[in-house]
């Protein structure tokens, strides 16, 4: 049984020839929408986009993806302007609602032949996705994005560190999302989610209530959904040598990007040297770290991203040496 929204559309969407089990006529809020339907089950939902008040607004639009299941929505849009721009498709696709038409005739077919990720993605503006995603976190909010350069990294068990970081120390609210994978669940720590590709826009969007949220990247092209990426580079001999073997122009792929070099034991002339000889420039260098104990090191590459103000961490310890000694 499907559900319909009309307003506009109406007559056009009395043509259905459907199984309906609740039809609403008018315009309503995305609030409003949201609290009809969040516990009533349907097949599919055929939403004129004119029924949801003001949603020119995109984050009226959010509030029914978030509040209701966006795989089962199918979204009628007038043809005008604003709905039919590739900015606001855009917007619409990375929360996860992949079925949009002007027509009932494409109502009719997505109704047997729903989309995916893939069949839109060719839409999508990933800039314009960056900043829609966040601009739709909590303020202050950040997304980071980690990826492996050189075969075996270490992405996977330094998100879990971070995070493990943010919220023991600093208490804070950590979400960390891994693509393609299903190393997450060795760790055994809550908010550690594994989604492919095309559902990683919408796993985001879910998460809008937390401080941090750490992606694990590994082979997605989604970078764009991120505040910023660091791209890790174990800096062995044999894992240099297989990346330029595999690559030689690595190095200029990722002039101006984020390097940091991962279970390192580089000193730092090795850095210079390796920054010579890359025509590169290394944001940090993290040494082999051991994931059971506490690794100062953390802190100061948490700093070094901006996910958290050491000064403002020694002016709270009132200016004592570490701060160990609390007024």
């Amino acid at each position: 049984m499907n559900v319909i929204v009309a307003n506009e559309a109406k007559a056009m969407l009395s043509t259905l020839d459907i199984d309906v089990i609740k039809s609403v006529d008018g315009v309503h809020t995305a609030d409003e929408i949201v609290e009809m339907f969040k516990n009533f089950f349907y097949a599919r939902m055929i939403l004129d986009i004119t029924a949801i008040k003001d949603y020119e607004d995109i984050t009226n639009i959010q509030k029914i993806s978030i509040g209701l299941d966006a795989d089962k929505i199918i979204l009628l849009l007038p043809n005008n302007e604003v709905s039919n721009s590739s900015s606001y498709l855009s917007k619409i696709i990375s929360m996860g609602i992949y079925n949009f038409t002007t027509t009932v005739d494409g109502v009719k077919y997505f109704l047997e032949h729903p989309n995916t990720y893939k069949d839109v993605a060719h839409i999508q503006q990933l800039n314009d996705l960056s900043s829609t995603i966040n601009e739709k976190v909590v303020a202050g909010s950040r997304i980071i994005g980690i990826k492996n350069v050189t075969d075996h990294a270490g992405s996977t068990t330094l998100i879990y560190m971070l995070k493990k970081e943010l919220e023991q120390t600093y208490g804070m609210s950590v979400v960390a999302i891994e693509v393609n994978r299903h190393d997450f669940l060795y760790f055994n720590s809550p908010n550690m989610i594994s989604v492919d590709d095309e559902h990683l826009m919408t796993e985001v969007v879910k998460h809008n209530d937390v401080a941090i949220i750490l992606i694990d990247l590994n082979d997605s092209s989604n970078e764009g959904a991120c505040n910023d990426v660091l791209y890790l580079i174990e800096p062995s001999s044999i894992r240099l040598n297989k990346l330029m073997k595999r690559d030689r122009r690595i190095f200029e792929e990722l002039k101006g990007k984020k390097i940091v070099l991962n279970m390192s034991l580089l000193s730092n002339s090795d850095i210079m040297d390796f920054e010579y000889e890359g025509r590169t420039k290394v944001f940090y260098n993290i040494p082999p770290l051991n994931d059971r104990v506490k690794n100062p090191v953390l802190s100061d590459f948490l700093s070094k991203i901006g996910l958290i103000n050491k000064t403002k961490e020694k002016e709270n310890s009132g200016g004592k040496i570490f701060g160990l000694f609390k007024r």
